[in-house]
């Protein structure tokens, strides 16, 4: 929207992963956009590899860090500049402070909207440690509220390709392995596939239940990248300082998450980290203001759009001067003399 309103033409290259929705988001710019106004391009990686080689005035490139990376080094031959927004491990950091139920319950709707599957869901809580069990009994609560039941659901998204599911379920049977706890948050367990099985021939179903993953350490899968599911770690802390150099030991989050009442903890936490964007007391909502810049930070992305940002980030601010008649500028050509001594000697005072 903010490319359009500042004057540029668009071209769109959905997710080869949503052929229906690409589809259909062409029928629909057809009928408000002439084709060079916005055009959707459809295709699988090959397409979008020779998408980003295009001569574009601007790039605009949503995804996985290594991928975003290829597409920077592409774009890089044309000189085009680009906005990445990517994604990484956006923390929850929760204070001994917040209401944990309401806390549960916002953050429960971060991380299952679209079954986690948004650059900026939640991908893991820290926690004050001795706080696991009502945590679990609050999200679990939570989960409830928001999805009575899970199977077969419409409102409860499914992953979005047998590929991506198998990973998900790779991830719990690993954490598993080495000794984490998985807590299926199933309303309904037993209705459907336990969230760490394997993959069953013959399923057709892509939904996954909610599962919280307490005692994950950082040499499991699921704290090493981006989860992109409703998988949800909990780690545990002890003082505050734990949590934020856990933080700053990773990659800058293109979000983070802070729950709490005491303004000054929460101050402390944003001045001593690194991200995209923060959202105090709740989950995604700084997306959705028109007036707040959205991008990452380092390993999130670079560059950021939404309202005035968006505008700038797709203008050429072009420089123009046009001289009056009365100019002075001749006072500073040559021959330097006395003249210019003196013209030199009044700004000096001046300024």
């Amino acid at each position: 929207i903010t490319a359009l309103a500042a004057g540029n033409r668009v071209m769109i290259k959905p997710s080869e992963l949503t052929p229906h929705t690409s589809a259909q988001l062409g029928l629909l710019l057809a009928q408000f956009f002439a084709p060079d106004e916005v055009c959707v391009v459809q295709g699988d990686a090959a397409v979008a590899q020779a998408f980003s080689a295009l001569p574009f005035d601007h790039l605009v490139f949503t995804g996985s860090t290594a991928v975003g990376r290829k597409v920077a080094q592409v774009a890089a031959a044309n000189l085009t500049p680009t906005t990445l927004e990517l994604g990484g491990k956006s923390p929850c950091i929760i204070d001994t402070s917040c209401d944990l139920q309401d806390a549960a319950l916002k953050i429960a709707h971060g991380k299952l909207l679209n079954a986690g599957q948004t650059c900026i869901a939640p991908d893991y809580v820290l926690l004050p440690r001795g706080s696991e069990t009502a945590f679990a009994d609050a999200y679990r609560a939570a989960v409830a509220r928001l999805f009575p039941s899970i199977a077969g659901n419409q409102d409860y998204a499914s992953i979005i390709s047998p590929r991506h599911l198998a990973r998900l379920r790779t991830m719990l049977q690993q954490a598993q392995t080495q000794g984490a706890d998985v807590q299926n948050m199933d309303p309904a367990p037993g209705a459907m596939p336990d969230p760490a099985a394997a993959v069953q021939d013959g399923g057709t179903s892509r939904q996954m239940a909610p599962v919280l993953v307490f005692g994950a350490t950082s040499g499991m899968q699921l704290m090493q990248e981006e989860i992109f599911g409703p998988i949800l770690p909990v780690v545990s802390y002890e003082r505050l300082d734990d949590a934020i150099a856990h933080i700053n030991a990773g990659p800058r989050p293109l979000a983070l998450y802070w729950f709490g009442t005491n303004d000054s903890v929460r101050d402390d936490v944003l001045a001593r980290t690194v991200s995209g964007g923060v959202s105090v007391n709740d989950t995604l909502m700084h997306i959705a203001h028109d007036n707040l810049p959205f991008g990452g930070v380092g390993d999130s992305g670079w560059g950021a759009y939404h309202g005035e940002s968006g505008y700038l980030r797709f203008c050429h601010q072009k420089s123009v001067l046009v001289q009056s008649r009365w100019a002075m500028g001749s006072l500073f050509y040559p021959p330097y003399g006395q003249r210019f001594d003196q013209v030199m000697g009044l700004l000096r005072r001046w300024l």
